[in-house]
């Protein structure tokens, strides 16, 4: 497997920083775009284990950290919180669909694909409903634990937040207090419509498999529920007992079963769709059942 860094400059001093894997053998003729959560990022967890898996079934896979989500050079910790605390939703779904574009384009491969596939999870998987809602060339669509909205605030903070400006997140992990600036909840109030997941997810085109685990305290597994009520074309797939990362923590401890489960089922989509079609070349139709077996 070839793996080949990459950096964007998503506007002036602040990159994007990426990796794409290159499987071994024949060209890869669909290309995979991945986009974390919410105090996420492209080394976190289970996500290299996940892009190689999808890469070890023969995609070409790009991950990659947007600007601010507040990590820096060092691809583990956090050292860009004021970077974290100015960030927005339109930013980051500016910067997927400007990662997906020069997939596409065949800017950003060593050759260019016939097709991509977005791959979002929790709040990156809202990401990717709104991408590949306004993309007809997206082949497949794979969401994990996604959201199903972005307003996840009550009144009571929202107003607590204007007040002070600075609304305090907790990492959980490493014990450190987030900034979100007021400007995350501002742009997304100025641009709820363009940010509407529900009504992106109607629209979305693509075969799309949505995968949650049924014990998800995190995203609630009816938010999966509901994005597959939106779209006839969209599978549900439980996973039992499974929460909010399918047992997986950071650092990596290696690979669950709820783990294995997610990527098999994901990697049997891709074949069914993705691969399919674009061996076609033809974009797919909506189709398939509202649940996965």
């Amino acid at each position: 497997m070839i793996r080949l860094p990459f950096t964007r400059e998503a506007r002036p001093g602040e990159p994007i920083r990426g990796e794409v894997r290159i499987p071994d053998g024949p060209p890869p003729r669909v290309a995979v775009v991945m986009a974390h959560g919410f105090k996420g990022f492209k080394d976190w967890g289970f996500f290299p284990w996940v892009a190689e898996g999808m890469a070890a079934a023969g995609y070409a896979v790009v991950t990659f950290n947007f600007s601010r989500n507040g990590i820096g050079a060092d691809p583990e910790r956090f050292t860009e919180l004021d970077r974290f605390g100015s960030n927005t939703l339109s930013l980051e779904q500016a910067e997927l669909r400007a990662i997906l574009s020069e997939v596409l384009d065949g800017d950003l491969l060593p050759r260019r694909p016939r097709g991509a596939v977005l791959w979002g999870h929790s709040r990156g998987g809202g990401h990717a409903i709104l991408a590949a809602a306004g993309e007809p060339r997206v082949r497949a669509l794979v969401t994990w634990a996604s959201v199903a909205h972005f307003d996840r605030w009550t009144d009571e903070a929202k107003a607590q937040w204007r007040t002070d400006g600075t609304l305090w997140v907790l990492n959980q992990r490493t014990g450190e207090h987030m900034p979100l600036g007021v400007q995350l909840l501002e742009d997304f109030e100025a641009h709820r419509r363009e940010l509407d997941v529900g009504a992106a997810a109607a629209r979305v085109p693509a075969p799309w498999l949505v995968v949650h685990g049924t014990e998800d305290l995190t995203v609630w597994p009816g938010e999966g529920e509901t994005l597959v009520r939106a779209n006839p074309g969209a599978r549900l797939h439980l996973v039992d007992r499974a929460g909010h990362t399918f047992g997986a923590t950071h650092p990596f401890q290696g690979p669950t079963p709820h783990l294995r489960e997610a990527l098999r089922r994901t990697v049997e989509h891709l074949a069914l769709h993705a691969e399919a079609s674009a061996m076609a070349g033809a974009v797919p139709r909506v189709g398939g059942s509202r649940h996965g077996g």
